[in-house]
């Protein structure tokens, strides 16, 4: 029972030190998706929502950690199962071909011999024809030494039956607290799992989504370019134009169709990373029912919770430069509070707001260490127990024959079976017992003392972690708000330089047209507006990326995956 326990206590060890460098997660509701789809023959819609919750249902690796989870189901079964009765049934037969001697003293039974007196007096008498009664007397003699004896007949058989009870077992009753903690375990350990799963399907869905909206970008401009490339070449065969004007926009155009192929085999790649991740046969066709409009974010509110100023406006889309409305710690001096948010700020760590507003149980790291440091409470509070006495109460009963041969042992005769000549021939007997077994520990060369300290050590090692964790979510918490910070001013820039890349290249082509313009003007702002093009989705991209990161950071992932 005792080393049963300590298995259970001890299977999360390799983890107990893990939060402070392993991938930082957060808690993920029990219940599971309800919009999950199912494979079709040909293309199965998908929704990020979709996605996410078919990769929770059939994802190889969660299916392996929820077995994980029932093997610690089965576990704690077996723990209980220490409480209930032992019954065990047993039978042996053997062919003693060489029965075992014993010396017997049977001198020690009655000394000497015997012997009958006759007398002359008596032989005269009987010659007379009178009665005579004879005496005897004891002769002395010497004594006989002991002889081997062999007790018991060549065939023996024997089968019983036994009952234990476990009455009172320290270990055992913290073995019945330990079960639910460590099931409490084994699915928190399911939902980091499915917290991973989300974070990797949703950052594949939206890198799926940006290739697909510059694939189709770049379809559009090689259509555009071929347009032009037409005028053009309309143009010099009616002699106003002149044939390297025409190569340059060739050499443009082979170029686009080119990085249109690799956008095209990205795409491909991406749909396959994104069915990986998923879970997904890759044999399946999909068809992306989100769209990449869908998926952007509101730039000015997602700054007022960031409590970050735009780079234009100065403060989001109105200006004022909202923060979060989480209670601050109360303070004497509200300027030097304030001078103390903006240093906190600027070297990119929470203000006291942000902090308040923070919850570090909303992380399931947090909550699985506190699980962890009740099990190494319990791991000690076992190896203390070990110093308890053990009760228990035991019952068996059975049957053993013998018999100078095997046929003859079967018979299985009783107490009412008798031979030919009327004699008891009884070959089998029964036997029985009840009785308490109490296990009292007394010295054991202070081997419990050593096991107890390293059971404190580790559970003071599990508490330090809690400071580490701390310190790592704090950590990943500022370099999540400040990466979606500067995705967020990038993708403002790239937004604004893609603005004007159009601009510049929609008036190129008007004044080649009108015949005021130079085709290499045409060519370069052509080819600056594709370079903001890709800047753009790439910048596109990295928020929507920062923006999971940061849902993940502060616990909110699995929830906004949902909406």
């Amino acid at each position: 029972m005792k080393n049963n326990l300590r298995v259970l206590l001890l299977a999360a060890g390799p983890g107990l030190l893990a939060p402070a460098g392993a991938a930082l997660a957060q808690t993920a509701p029990a219940s599971q998706p309800a919009l999950a789809v199912q494979p079709t023959a040909g293309n199965m819609p998908l929704s990020l929502q979709q996605a996410v919750a078919y990769a929770i249902q059939n994802k190889p690796t969660l299916l392996a950690t929820r077995l994980g989870e029932q093997t610690a189901r089965a576990k704690v079964g077996e723990i209980r199962s220490a409480g209930l009765p032992q019954v065990s049934v047993a039978a042996n037969v053997a062919d003693n071909f060489k029965l075992q001697k014993s010396l017997v003293d049977f001198g020690a039974l009655g000394g000497g011999s015997s012997a009958t007196t006759l007398t002359p007096a008596d032989i005269t008498a009987a010659q007379s024809g009178r009665t005579v009664n004879l005496g005897t007397v004891s002769l002395p003699s010497e004594p006989v030494p002991p002889q081997a004896f062999a007790f018991g007949l060549q065939w023996a058989g024997n089968t019983s039956a036994s009952v234990s009870q476990l009455l009172f077992d320290g270990a055992y009753l913290i073995g019945l607290k330990a079960a639910k903690v460590y099931e409490q375990l084994a699915q928190k350990q399911t939902q980091q799992a499915e917290i991973d799963v989300v974070e990797q399907v949703s950052k594949a869905y939206y890198s799926t989504l940006v290739a697909r909206e510059r694939l189709q970008l770049l379809s559009r401009n090689v259509q555009r370019l071929d347009t032009i490339l037409y005028q053009t070449n309309e143009t010099f065969k009616a002699g106003f134009a002149e044939k390297l004007d025409v190569q340059r926009l060739q050499v443009q155009r082979n170029n686009l169709v080119v990085e249109q192929q690799k956008a095209q085999r990205l795409t491909e790649l991406s749909v396959a990373l994104l069915k990986f991740q998923m879970g997904l046969d890759q044999s399946q066709q999909v068809q992306l029912t989100d769209s990449l409009s869908n998926a952007l974010v509101d730039a000015g509110s997602l700054r007022q919770r960031l409590g970050a100023a735009s780079p234009t406006t100065g403060g989001g889309v109105s200006g004022l430069g909202g923060v979060p409305t989480g209670t601050a710690p109360a303070s004497t001096n509200t300027a030097d509070q304030r001078q103390q948010d903006q240093q906190t700020a600027l070297s990119g760590a929470r203000t006291g707001q942000l902090a308040a507003a923070f919850n570090y149980n909303n992380r399931i790291e947090f909550s699985t260490l506190e699980t962890q440091q009740a099990l190494a409470g319990l791991d000690l509070a076992n190896r203390r127990a070990g110093a308890y006495p053990r009760l228990l109460a035991t019952a068996a009963y059975g049957f053993s024959g013998s018999a100078k041969e095997a046929g003859d042992l079967f018979a299985f005769r009783g107490p009412d079976s008798r031979s030919s000549n009327g004699f008891p021939n009884q070959n089998w007997f029964g036997f029985g017992n009840v009785g308490l077994s109490l296990q009292i520990p007394v010295f054991d060369g202070f081997r419990r003392k050593y096991v107890v300290q390293q059971a404190r050590i580790q559970q003071q090692t599990i508490e330090r972690g809690f400071e580490t964790l701390r310190q790592s979510i704090d950590l990943q918490d500022a370099q999540s708000r400040t990466t979606l910070i500067n995705a967020l001013d990038v993708l403002d820039n790239q937004k604004a330089n893609l603005d004007l890349a159009g601009e510049v290249a929609r008036v190129s082509r008007i004044k080649f047209q009108e015949g005021v313009g130079s085709n290499l003007e045409v060519v370069t702002a052509e080819t600056e507006l594709r370079s903001a093009q890709t800047n753009y989705y790439a910048a596109l991209y990295d928020v929507l990326v920062a923006k999971v990161d940061r849902d993940k950071a502060t616990g909110e992932l699995y929830s906004q995956a949902q909406k």
